[in-house]
């Protein structure tokens, strides 16, 4: 189903994956692209559960756009260990305005296809994505 915006198109995968990320717990995040020729947003990069804050910020170009979900593991006051679904909108200064564009326009409908997401962020450098910023939304 196409946005009206912007006419992007939502792959099946990327729901797919995200409700691999929020029931089963078997991807620590999910990187998302949009592949401009076939007018979709399509999986790019999955991160293994393993995987921690540093391997999900090094996946994200520094000069290209890109929507993501994170999956935040955190250990409350009480010392009770809970997690966090991020949304993240990733549109670095140095992206083309053409790809920024298009992902500003595109990001709500895409954010409404996946269900369960609690925090969003947006950024434009990773300062606004550290994992400073991840600990202080979650609680």
């Amino acid at each position: 189903m196409a946005n009206a915006a912007s006419g992007m198109a939502v792959h099946d995968d990327c729901k797919l994956r995200f409700m691999e990320l929020k029931a089963k717990r078997t991807h620590r995040f999910v990187v998302y692209k949009i592949e401009e020729a076939q007018k979709q947003v399509v999986v790019e990069k999955l991160g293994e559960p393993s995987q921690g804050y540093e391997d999900f910020a090094a996946f994200l170009p520094a000069d290209e756009c890109r929507y993501a979900v994170y999956d935040f593991e955190f250990i409350t006051e009480g010392n009770v260990p809970k997690s966090r679904i991020f949304f993240i909108a990733w549109s670095p200064d140095t992206a083309r305005v053409r790809s920024k564009m298009i992902y500003a326009s595109s990001k709500d409908r895409f954010k409404r296809e996946l269900d369960g997401i609690q925090i969003e962020l947006q950024a434009t450098d990773p300062t606004e994505i550290g994992l400073d910023v991840f600990k202080s939304r979650a609680n």
